[in-house]
């Protein structure tokens, strides 16, 4: 048996989260490292020291028969359950029908446990593993985030603005602090004014692209960020995921606006300077597979294939960008 399989049957038996509400990040780093080289003696290292943070998923529960799949949305309780509901859906039906039926709602919260939820499924895809992605909807599910938006009958007018970066800066700073990140984005997202810079930005087919080398850029000449870190892996995840989507522009509308309220929290504004010289790409891969941080192979993974999907960018540099306050592994966004 190979190391990821070996640890994608033992992941099964680990909640979605722990120490109060870090997301378990076991198969997500797992496809990273794999993508970026590490064999089985690397992946067998890194998860046996990982998993000693996890904690016991708890017993299986039983989806109510009858009940509609998007009755409990935003249950954090409720993953126990979901976990059946999609386990039984993806034996019934095929992973891309289960996908295409529920990915347009799920897209209306896709901020989820600091856009984990969406990370995890887009990984789950890679990986071609039902159980994993049952896994993964029904942490999506349970962390689901809507922020405040009204869902109008009609498509809503598009703004003007084609650029995000002329319109970000508008947004308020959420005061206070906040134990989650995704709590300190649903606190931005309240703010006065935000709902008007939203409506000013234009959705189209470049916009994806361009949220993802707006937050490259940032982190790069911010010398790293740990909130901006995660709209790049996001915007990874979400160009794997629109393909199976019906109306990909509107899910990249809820998109952005889960990717504003984290930028807002982050705080984060590019240095006017351009970032200094980054190491080569092999030299980016053999550290992060070397590391011990669950993040740092996710990081560099999704910075090299935005880079192959995406063209010219700032990839590297923020490949190469370090991490630092005011996030640190998902807990305690501290803001002016």
């Amino acid at each position: 048996m190979s190391a990821m399989d070996h640890w994608l049957a033992r992941g099964a038996a680990f909640d979605c989260e722990y120490d109060g509400g870090l997301s378990n990040h076991l198969p997500m780093a797992l496809l990273a490292m794999q993508q970026l080289g590490a064999d089985d003696d690397r992946l067998h290292a890194w998860a046996s020291n990982y998993v000693a943070r996890l904690e016991p998923a708890p017993p299986v529960q039983p989806w109510p028969a009858g009940d509609a799949w998007a009755s409990r949305l935003g249950e954090r309780e409720a993953w126990p359950a979901y976990r059946t509901l999609f386990r039984e859906w993806l034996d019934a039906e095929d992973a891309g029908d289960v996908l295409a039926a529920v990915l347009p709602v799920l897209m209306r919260g896709v901020g989820a446990a600091a856009f984990h939820g969406l990370i995890r499924t887009a990984c789950a895809v890679r990986l071609a593993r039902r159980a994993e992605l049952a896994d993964a909807l029904a942490y999506w599910a349970c962390r689901w985030l809507p922020l405040g938006e009204s869902l109008p009958a009609e498509s809503p007018p598009e703004g003007t603005a084609a650029d995000p970066a002329r319109l970000l800066p508008r947004l308020r700073v959420p005061a206070g602090r906040y134990p989650l990140l995704w709590q300190a984005m649903a606190a931005a997202a309240a703010e006065p004014g935000f709902d008007d810079v939203l409506a000013a930005l234009r959705i189209d087919a470049q916009t994806l692209p361009r949220l993802a080398r707006l937050a490259a850029d940032v982190m790069a000449r911010s010398g790293g960020n740990f909130v901006v870190m995660h709209l790049i892996t996001s915007a990874h995840a979400m160009t794997q995921l629109l393909g199976f989507i019906d109306d990909p522009l509107d899910a990249v509308r809820h998109y952005a606006r889960a990717y504003a309220a984290a930028a807002a929290a982050s705080g984060a504004r590019p240095a006017p300077s351009p970032p200094g010289a980054a190491p080569p790409w092999r030299t980016l891969l053999a550290r992060a597979v070397a590391s011990a941080d669950d993040h740092d192979a996710k990081r560099v993974w999704s910075r090299l294939e935005l880079a192959q999907r995406l063209g010219a960018g700032p990839w590297r540099a923020a490949a190469a960008a370090g991490e630092r306050p005011p996030l640190r592994h998902g807990r305690v966004v501290a803001t002016p």
